[in-house]
């Protein structure tokens, strides 16, 4: 499979995102799915502690096993876990990596993601005990996500000479969601930081599962959870990913392989990290990051994408 660079690490352009294990899928579901990943050529594995309850590092870690150098393994802290466990002061930086060393069952963490900006900590303080942690080995390289591309321009100023910077940024972006094009690719590309898309299938959407007029398929992520319907299931979607559906149609391809590759059309995209649910929903996803799609058809993505004359904005 392609790799592409964060930093000094080469990761797999599919990558596979862990925020299922522990909840949707137990012991014997993670080890299936790790175990496809891994065979299909997939080495960037990405978590985060509030993931599953804290248990996603866990079980990443067991599944993974005596096969932890074939991975690149990413995770986040910062989100709130309890009224103890939050934040970005750095005291709560090292005793949160060696909670996640722990779960993991290894001795480094390759990519140590700050989960969303602290506004009570300077980020230069957060930076300075992230670089503590990449001299003392027990991280490789550092991120951050939810962030604006100002407050990567202040994390970038902060950094001291010699010190780790943040190589990457990872921020919700899709066919269906693409405000990182305003203004924050163009700053990944200005500090050559990586970009990892969450929410690149948009919750599910863009997996072709979803139709307009069409029952809710059973058993699916947003069956239930009202909140995440209403936010990816609304007209506006619904009519978008008809209408980027019926293009990759005409060309031979699923909704699925474009929103892969049509995501990874983009120079500052490192990999699509997504969700899996089986080992065949692995391999789907693996396969549909292989379209190259040419400068004429991504311009007419974005004429099918116009979507204000396919549907009205949803108040």
């Amino acid at each position: 499979m392609e790799t592409r660079r964060i930093g000094s690490l080469a990761v797999s352009v599919v990558g596979l995102g862990c925020n299922n294990f522990g909840g949707r899928l137990d012991r014997n579901g993670v080890q299936a799915v790790v175990d496809a990943a891994l065979q299909a050529g997939v080495n960037f594995f990405d978590t985060a502690d509030m993931y599953g309850d804290t248990r996603s590092e866990v079980l990443l870690g067991q599944a993974l096993g005596g096969r932890r150098e074939q991975a690149v393994v990413a995770t986040k802290f910062g989100w709130r876990l309890d009224d103890q466990r939050h934040g970005a002061k750095p005291a709560y930086v090292r005793r949160a990596v060696e909670d996640s060393l722990r779960r993991l069952g290894t001795d480094r963490i390759d990519l140590y993601q700050l989960h969303q900006p602290d506004p009570e900590t300077p980020i230069a303080q957060t930076l300075a005990a992230l670089d503590e942690l990449v001299r003392a080995g027990k991280v490789r390289e550092i991120g951050c996500s939810n962030f604006s591309a100002a407050q990567l321009r202040e994390a970038q100023a902060a950094v001291r000479d010699g010190a780790a910077r943040f190589v990457s940024v990872q921020n919700e972006y899709s066919l269906v969601q693409r405000e990182p094009e305003s203004e924050v690719l163009a700053e990944c590309e200005r500090q050559g930081l990586g970009f990892l898309p969450f929410f690149p299938l948009a919750s599910g959407l863009l997996t072709g599962k979803y139709r307009r007029g069409a029952p809710m398929p059973a058993g699916t992520r947003l069956a239930g959870k009202s909140g995440f319907a209403n936010r990816f299931l609304n007209q506006r979607n619904l009519a978008l990913a008809d209408a980027l559906a019926d293009f990759a149609a005409r060309r031979g391809h699923s909704l699925l392989e474009l929103a892969f590759s049509w995501l990874l059309s983009h120079r500052q995209v490192c990999s699509v990290i997504a969700g899996a649910m089986s080992a065949e929903q692995v391999g789907a996803n693996v396969a549909a990051a292989g379209w190259r799609l040419t400068p004429d058809e991504l311009a007419e993505v974005d004429e099918a994408s116009e979507i204000d004359r396919l549907a009205p904005p949803q108040a």
